[in-house]
């Protein structure tokens, strides 16, 4: 009975001790098949603004994987040396040819305008810039505010819709911490058409900006406003006070009988009397008598 015992726990240790053999294996035999395949390309060293120019200090060669490939990367760093930047680039992050400028393309805030468009610069001031919140690539509408015609009423127009703020001052970039920046100018991206309206709107005109959400990119095309107009807005009228019911006809009144009319009794004239005077030494006495009238 202790034999076969001992026989069953020797097959049971065998077993496990092949089991965990296979285990051991298939590790070290992952561990000693060779890495997967990869390559060098240029990335940034570190964080790279818009309008950078790029120097071998930018830059550097990093392992990237073959079967991860981007389009439009670079494996010398001498090829994307002293082009300009036109998207930001994060620290580490893969330097691709439609993030640059062209190599004749230079660097700055030219670089950074598309082809068919134009950078137009506003003065503004903390109320038209937003108290400092109209900050590169924020979105902008341009309201126009002054008289069409000599004597006209005052009109306020939107000229320009979800306008692209490109540089404020000579900053390109917004603070990394998100702060307002106090400039005297405004740099917005426009058509050759929107650059004349500004331009003609700068002259003798009132320029205001509205900043919008750069999500919303629908186009209002609002109507110009007239100032007198805003004294008729708000304004509610008062309710109409209830209409009274008709009065219902009265029925005719009976004829009252008529009473006859009884002149009041005539007094007696009062009878008249004679009056008699009578001496009796120094006393004197008035007696009187009625008189009598004969019929």
């Amino acid at each position: 009975m202790n034999r076969n015992r001992m026989l069953i726990l020797g097959v049971f240790a065998l077993m496990l001790s092949a089991l965990v053999t296979y285990f051991v294996y298939q590790s070290v035999q992952r561990r000693l098949q060779p890495p997967e395949p990869t390559t060098q390309i240029v990335v940034a060293s570190q964080r790279l603004a818009l309008g950078m120019r790029l120097t071998e200090g930018n830059v550097r060669l990093a392992s990237w994987p073959k079967s991860m490939t981007l389009e439009g990367t670079f494996t010398d760093p001498k090829d994307v040396v002293g082009r300009g930047v036109i998207v930001g680039i994060l620290t580490n992050e893969p330097i691709l040819d439609s993030k640059l400028a062209p190599k004749e393309g230079g660097a700055g805030l030219t670089s950074v305008i598309p082809d068919g468009k134009r950078a137009v610069s506003l003065k503004v001031d903390d109320v038209i810039g937003v108290a400092g919140f109209v900050l590169p690539g924020t979105h902008v509408d341009v309201i126009m505010t002054g008289a069409p015609k000599s004597g006209d009423d005052v009109t306020s127009k939107t000229i320009l819709e979800n306008a692209q703020v490109l540089a404020a001052g000579q900053n390109v970039q917004q603070d990394a911490n998100g702060k307002p920046q106090t400039v005297q100018v405004v740099t917005l991206l426009v058509s050759p058409e929107q650059a004349q309206d500004l331009a003609l709107a700068a002259v003798g005109e009132h320029i205001q900006l509205a900043l919008r959400n750069p999500l919303d990119s629908e186009q209002k095309e609002p109507a110009a406003v007239k100032r007198t107009s805003l004294f008729d807005r708000g304004g509610k009228a008062l309710p109409a006070a209830p209409e009274k019911p008709a009065a219902r006809p009265r029925a005719p009144a009976k004829p009252k009988p008529e009473v006859p009319v009884v002149a009041p009794p005539v007094a007696p004239p009062p009878p008249r009397v004679l009056a008699v005077e009578l001496f009796q030494g120094k006393a004197k006495e008035t007696v009187t008598f009625p008189e009598k009238v004969v019929k």
